[in-house]
């Protein structure tokens, strides 16, 4: 306005340059946006890849895979210096050119201010034609920063994009009322549950029921959505079909802070957090000794423990490093079973442990079943069938067979009888016909 004001020829001239130069803004964008965008996700997936490799160190040391790891890592490195060398060079193009419209914009209104002035028709006289001048490259800086700084909106804009991306996966829940402490009644209504990103069913209208106290065994090959099983039921994967209801309410709609300290989880791949064996007992939270000791115990950790320098006071290191795999397993489910939780999901509790691990586990769980704490244990061991009331059997996502311990066993072993026999059948019959065929091939 003030270049208007001064002469409408500078002003048009101005407008013209301001046009150019955002011109080359849009042409900045449109070169360098893809390379920023991959750049980043790039340099994201070769970040992710180092920290799996250091948790991984061990194996990787162990089978020489160090060079190879290497080469994988450098290649990762390479693509993403290679994506943000061309968006660099392509935004140092058009930061010149912006540099080069702001100086020869501030030189052309000068001449033009000059002409205007032997002509007289620039307001305000000779010293209006160095104003126009200095006004017009200050009109073009900002556009000019943009260019330069452009890099930087394209990171910011990706951030806020990724950000929009988890916040639409993971919506925020609705408030709910607050709900009595659960007793322990357990109901799966036809759960159908997809693992998040992916559209093909893992679980497929999983039924059953538990009461109050009761030990339900889950079994089934590899691949047959025990684990998926366990986060719906524990509440961190919400169902796409059916219900997993704690006392008749939805578990994955129960505010998790309200819930959690009557519920124990164990997942199939333990991790502790960098603190205390007592912090990691007692979930981080309002420590209470007497029940981190009695957790502990069930789990036949106590002697272990007051056997350490520092007791319970001892540092585990991050991710539990300072602890072996069935230490960790122990410290694990002895967090589950803190506080005494009315419902407790275990995801291959035992996997890591030894036989005496196994007995105390299964001590620990028949302990708790007496006070009325209701089991969900997923096991391939059978040390733990002696404690179980009920199992369900999967299968490609699917109940197979879901009735009490001992129905299901017997139904179990007499398919496995049956599927002998036939086995069998089958064998002598092709052994009696290639018997037949001997003379044939004789003769």
């Amino acid at each position: 306005m003030l270049i208007f004001a001064i002469s409408p020829v500078l002003g048009y001239a101005a407008l013209v340059g301001a046009i150019a130069q955002t011109f080359v803004a849009w042409l900045n964008e449109r070169s360098t946006q893809p390379p920023l965008s991959a750049a980043s996700r790039s340099s994201f997936a070769a970040q992710q890849y180092a920290d799996g490799t250091l948790r991984n160190a061990q194996v990787i040391e162990a089978m020489g895979m160090l060079g190879d790891i290497h080469k994988r890592w450098i290649a990762k490195q390479r693509e993403f210096l290679g994506l943000q060398a061309m968006a660099s060079e392509r935004a140092g193009v058009y930061t010149a050119i912006s540099k080069f419209l702001q100086t020869v914009m501030a030189s052309l209104l000068l001449g033009l201010g000059a002409w205007l002035l032997l002509r007289n028709q620039l307001n305000g006289g000779a010293a209006m034609m160095i104003v126009g001048s200095i006004l017009g490259g200050r009109l073009l800086q900002p556009l000019v920063q943009i260019v330069t700084q452009w890099r930087t909106a394209v990171n910011a804009r990706d951030a806020f994009h990724r950000l929009e991306t988890l916040l639409a996966a993971l919506p925020v829940k609705p408030d709910s009322m607050e709900l009595p402490v659960p007793r322990g009644r357990l109901f799966a209504e036809n759960i159908i549950a997809i693992a998040p990103g992916t559209q093909t069913p893992i679980l497929r209208g999983v039924t059953f029921g538990l009461n109050p106290g009761e030990v339900l065994a889950v079994i089934g090959p590899s691949a047959s959505g025990k684990t998926t099983l366990a986060r719906v039921l524990a509440g961190i994967w919400p169902s796409a079909g059916g219900k997993a209801r704690l006392d008749g309410a939805d578990v994955h709609a129960w505010d998790k802070n309200e819930l959690g300290p009557h519920v124990g989880y164990l997942p199939q791949g333990v991790e502790l957090f960098d603190g205390t064996l007592a912090e990691n007992i007692a979930r981080f939270g309002q420590m209470e000794k007497a029940k981190v000791e009695n957790a502990a115990r069930a789990v036949g950790l106590h002697e272990f423990i007051v056997a350490l320098p520092d007791g319970y006071e001892t540092e585990v290191g991050p991710e539990g490093a300072r602890l072996s795999g069935g230490q960790r397993q122990r410290v694990g489910l002895a967090r589950a079973l803190y506080g005494d939780p009315v419902f407790v999901v275990l995801d291959e509790p035992n996997s890591s442990l030894d036989e005496t691990g196994d007995s105390a586990l299964a001590a620990a769980i028949a302990e708790h079943k007496a006070r009325g704490t209701t089991f969900v244990v997923i096991t391939h061991r059978t040390s733990l069938m002696g404690v179980a009331d009920k199992i369900l059997l999967l299968r490609d996502g699917a109940t197979q067979a879901f009735g009490p311990r001992d129905e299901v066993l017997a139904a179990l072993q007499k398919a496995a009888q049956e599927a002998a026999a036939k086995a069998q059948a089958a064998q002598q019959r092709r052994s009696a016909a290639s018997t037949q065929s001997l003379p044939e091939l004789a003769a």
